[in-house]
């Protein structure tokens, strides 16, 4: 497969939520519809690293209301990128981006400085 080529569309911050998912989420459809997307991801498919809304994005039924409005999600977003030295749009494995993930931030501890206001930060504990 090309390097360019890509199978997901994943926002930076969801490497974060993924890594916590146990089957919570808005409603039963989003919830359903992540939990698809994070099996599908197991399988190691080629993802583009996004700071706008992705393929979990597009069944929440709050997007046009919590997460788009506040800007909290694209502040998310862009300390993701910082922090685990990924540039938007950027084509990758996504074994790799969930490894940048976990050992720029979940590994020492930093998540919550980056989205301890998400109203689900109380799941995402190892």
């Amino acid at each position: 497969m090309d390097k360019q080529e890509y199978q997901y569309r994943i926002r930076a911050h969801h490497g974060m939520c993924l890594a916590f998912f146990k089957g919570n989420g808005y409603s039963s459809g989003f919830t359903k519809h992540m939990g698809n997307v994070k099996y599908a991801l197991e399988e190691n498919p080629m993802i583009k690293v996004l700071a706008d809304e992705d393929d979990i994005c597009k069944e929440c039924p709050n997007k046009d209301m919590s997460c788009v409005a506040d800007g909290k999600a694209a502040a998310y977003d862009r300390e993701v990128l910082l922090r685990c030295h990924i540039q938007p749009g950027e084509v990758m494995p996504y074994s790799e981006f969930a490894k940048k993930v976990y050992d720029c931030i979940l590994s020492i501890g930093t998540r919550e400085e980056i989205c301890g206001n998400c109203r689900w930060n109380e799941l995402c504990h190892f």
